[in-house]
């Protein structure tokens, strides 16, 4: 792949995604970014070798795939922004901006784009994301696997069929760290209150969360397998699991994903539209 890159905005996502771009070789001079901010743009130089640039159309015209990595309340302003500039050819437009449909993204781009609109989560800051991927009709088979190319430089990517899907995305591996962040808080102060230390309770926890990943990465075994691997008849993690069970904590966990499935599809309402 030897296409241009505009980064429209420099945030944390997009960084991520720009070193890891540059950490799979990735050409230097075919990667640009945005930011209104001259420190910002300043550091972006230093760090990655890149150029900036203040000017949103500025950039997007020296490019071959434009990624939109503002805010979602920032959008619409962008599209108008670069609608202007976008007139001379159809560049591959992907959205990492959460809750906003491609359908939105079109219209505000003066229509006919090619938009692939990605759901990423925060771990693709140190290289282990999960990004759901949605292409629209317009976006062609060498613009998908450039697409897939980019957000594979932060993690695993996956497709999926219909951008609805991208609303269980959200719920399942976009809101999907903070589940497990929680999850890892109680475990870490209640071993406190069994009698650990601070410091030896934040270690475990965190490595068992680490080895309780890396073996479902590793295994061929399903998640219920595993499970029953560990739990030896009536012994102490048995106890736990009939716990959590009688606590309803599948239950629990559907409910908070579908409050997460209900409030994407809602945001996309908000924001999206002419309203």
């Amino acid at each position: 792949m030897n296409a241009t890159i505009c980064f429209i905005g420099a945030g944390n996502m997009a960084k991520s995604l720009i070193g890891g771009l540059l950490s799979s070789g990735y050409a230097t001079s075919k990667i640009i970014a945005t930011d209104p901010t001259e420190a910002q743009r300043q550091a972006l130089t230093q760090h990655f070798g890149i150029h900036s640039y203040a000017n949103n159309a500025e950039a997007a015209v020296l490019a071959d795939i434009i990624v939109l990595a503002v805010k979602p309340q920032l959008l619409r302003v962008v599209c108008n922004e670069l609608k202007d500039a976008l007139t001379d050819k159809k560049r591959l437009i992907i959205s990492v901006a959460a809750g906003i449909r491609s359908e939105d993204i079109n219209h505000w781009l003066g229509g006919a784009q090619p938009i692939v609109r990605t759901m990423p989560n925060t771990p693709a800051l140190i290289q282990t994301g999960a990004s759901g991927l949605y292409a629209n009709p317009a976006v062609s088979t060498d613009q998908k696997s450039q697409a897939e190319h980019i957000m594979r430089a932060a993690g695993l990517a996956v497709w999926v069929d219909e951008e609805d899907q991208l609303d269980t995305v959200t719920a399942l591996s976009g809101s999907g760290p903070a589940y497990y962040f929680l999850f890892m808080e109680a475990m870490e102060e209640y071993a406190q209150t069994l009698g650990l230390d601070a410091k030896t309770a934040h270690l475990l926890t965190m490595q068992t969360a680490l080895g309780a990943a890396k073996m479902v990465m590793e295994s061929h075994q399903d998640c219920q397998t595993l499970r029953a691997n560990v739990t030896s008849p009536n012994g102490t993690t048995e106890r736990a699991i009939q716990h959590f069970e009688a606590a309803g904590l599948k239950q629990t966990v559907g409910g908070a994903m579908q409050a997460a499935y209900d409030r994407a599809k809602q945001l996309a309402d908000e924001l999206g539209g002419d309203a």
